[in-house]
Formats: structure tokens, sequence, C-alpha cells
């Protein structure tokens, strides 16, 4: 940007000098011409006054003010020797543009009344000239000229205010994509909290009772042995399969199993079996496929629900309830361990129970924990099965 900023004045001193040459030699070319009005010809100190208006122009984008000045003092010497007023007028017309476009509308009439008061004083003292006509002059030309340079004045600064409101979107956009990485890794970061705390509690468990039972029921040991080499394989899976996608995107290979939806919940109850918590899962109503991001919500929620059964209600066991509704899910996970803990029921003591609620409210629903109606702890979930019921509260209960 400094680069450009240092270009840009010698990139219009160059092109105002050559502007200021061309228009020299057309006043050069005027001023050898018999105007037939009783104007003397143009000799070495008319030449030389018109070289030094024209030689102002060539800094009249550094010095619009002192440029229009010091060319109006020079055109109204020039016209006061008894030139003809014409030669110049291209130079002084020229210079008022130029400060018409760069100054605010009081300089620019203040600077189009001096041109035409010039324009007027060139008539007075013409040997035949009409002052009608100059009067005319002074009012049509500097009139035009400062409506036009003030029009692009204003489209110059439009088109600035666009270039900052095009800088401002880009860091909006910007500022959007950053909070996407955000919340994308916040995500991720839930899944794998999810896949790990669930599978490693279950593994926790089983290792704890195969080493417990290795000596005295060596089958019992070998079955917990083998639900740990199976749950161990999918967690490995599911984090294979999170952390490929994450990387490669829409060019993920298609290997890898779907994300998990309710028809798991069924594997997951038997994988809680095998951990010494028993659970029954009932489901309730007519089983429909549901949006991709209701039934991983629901299989998460449930199984963070059993997680924290798994650590904090056994020996006891759970009851998973998923009922159907018309237009909402109703997910519940009751167990009878041996009553609430305090950190459980305080949504702000774990990330767990904060991860439910964030689930449950990304897709319109809402997570609610406390005391079950028969003593132990529930988990109960409500979400709507479809955005037009997203505020509506669930008819079933």
């Amino acid at each position: 940007m400094q680069r450009a900023r240092v270009a840009m004045p010698r990139s219009s001193l160059f092109l105002d000098t050559g502007v200021a040459t061309a228009v020299l030699g057309c006043a050069l070319l005027l001023g050898r011409q018999d105007t037939g009005e009783g104007y003397p010809p143009l000799d070495a100190a008319g030449c030389l006054l018109t070289l030094a208006v024209h030689l102002l122009l060539c800094w009249r984008h550094r010095s619009p003010g002192a440029v229009t000045g010091g060319i109006f003092a020079l055109w109204t010497v020039y016209i006061s020797l008894g030139y003809w007023p014409v030669v110049n007028s291209l130079a002084a017309q020229l210079a008022l543009y130029t400060l018409a476009s760069t100054r605010p509308p009081r300089t620019a009439v203040t600077a189009g009344a001096g041109l035409g008061a010039i324009w007027l004083y060139g008539g007075f003292v013409a040997p035949e000239g009409s002052v009608a006509a100059a009067a005319a002059l002074g009012v049509v030309v500097p009139a035009v000229l400062v409506r036009f340079g003030q029009s692009a004045r204003e489209s110059e600064r439009r088109g600035e205010r666009l270039a900052e409101l095009a800088a401002q979107l880009q860091e909006e956009r910007d500022a959007k994509a950053l909070r996407a990485v955000a919340e994308e890794q916040a995500r991720i970061a839930r899944e794998l909290h999810d896949v790990i705390a669930h599978h490693i509690s279950v593994i926790a468990v089983q290792s704890g009772l195969a080493d417990y039972v290795f000596d005295t029921d060596p089958g019992t040991a070998r079955r917990a042995l083998g639900t740990i080499a199976d749950t161990s394989r999918e967690a490995l899976e599911e984090m294979r399969r999170m952390l490929t996608l994450l990387r490669a995107g829409d060019n993920a290979p298609e290997s890898y199993a779907p994300m998990p939806t309710l028809g798991g919940l069924a594997d997951m109850a038997a994988r809680m079996e095998a951990g010494g918590v028993p659970v029954e899962l009932v489901v309730e109503g007519e089983p429909r496929t549901l949006p991709p991001g209701v039934e991983l919500c629901a299989y998460r929620v449930t199984q963070e629900a059993l997680t924290n059964v798994l650590k904090h209600a056994r020996p006891g066991g759970a009851v998973v309830t998923v009922r159907y509704g018309t237009h909402h899910l109703l997910v519940s996970v009751t167990d009878d361990g041996p009553g609430p803990d305090p950190a459980r029921v305080d949504t702000g003591g774990g990330h767990g129970l904060i991860g439910m609620h964030e689930r449950a409210k990304l897709y319109g629903g809402a997570v609610t924990t406390g005391p079950g109606p028969e003593g132990g702890f529930r988990v109960r979930l409500t979400l709507p099965t479809s955005t037009t019921t997203a505020g509506e509260a669930p008819a079933d209960t």
C-alpha cells in the first residue's frame, strides 16, 4: 500500500505534465491565429505568460487550490495586456474542473465565480468584444465545470466508501470463518469426548472385572477381555472416521460406517450390560427415519447419560425410553442407582451435562436432568423432528 501511495503522485505528475503540454500546444496555435477582433499577435511576453500558465497545470492535482489561483492571476494579467482571452481559457477551465473534483462545494463555487468574473472582465476590456457574450460564458462555463467536477468528486468518494465497505465485509467474512472453525473444533471436541468417555468407561469396568475374577472365574474374565477388545475396536473406528473426515472433508473414503443413529442403541445397551449395568431399551410409537442431526444428537445424549450411569450409579441398572411423537422425539434415561449425585444435578459441574444441553439447543430441543420419579437419576431429552416445530412444546409427556 505504501508503494502505491508513493507511485500515485509520480504517475499523476507525469500525466498532468503530458496534459499541460498538449493544452500548451493548442494555446500556442490559437495565439497565432488572426481573430479579426483587434487583438495583438502573440509576442514574447504573451508566450512567456502562456508558458507560465500551462507550467502551473503540471501540479494541478497536487495543489489544485494554489494552481487555480495562480492560473487565474496570470490569466488576468494576460487579458490586461490586451491579449486574446481565449488563448489561456482552456487552462483556466481545466484548473477549475480539477479544483471542483477534489474540493468541497463552497470552494468550487467560489473558484467558479472567480472564473466568471475574469470572463466578464475580458468582455469589458476587449477591443471589439461583446459584454453580453462574455457574461454568458462567465455563467454557463463555470456552472458546468463546477457541476461535473462535483459529480466526479462524489463518484470518487462513493468508490472509496465501497472499497471501505468491501474491506469491512472481508473482515467480517474472515471473522465468520474463524467462528465457524471454532464451532467446528468445539463440535469435534464434543464428539471425541462422547466417544472416548463412553468406551473408556466400559473398558475400565471390564478390565477391573477381568482382573478381579481372573483366577476364580476364567470364563468371565475371558468374556470381559472380549468386550474390551470389541469396545476398543469400535472406539478406534469412530475416532478414525472422525479424524479422516476432518482431514479429507468431502473426499473422505466411503469405507467408514455412517454416523451413529438410534438404531445403534441396542448395541450400546448390550455393551453396558457386558459392563455390568443392565439396560432395558423401550421403544414407544412407530420408529421412523429422522434427520441425521437429530438422530446423532439423541444417540450422543443417550451415550453420555449411560456413561454417567456406569460411572456414578453402579451397581444399579437403567431404562432407556425412546418415544416417537408426531412432531417430537423423546428420549429418557433413568437409573435406579443410590440417588442423585450433586455433581450430576448441577449442569455447571461437568462438561458432559453441558455438552448435552448444547447439543439439544443446537437442534431446537431441551434436556432436563434430576432425580427420577422413583429415585435414582433421570436425563430427559426432547427434540423436534422438523424445523417447523422447533419452538413448540412436545405434545407427548
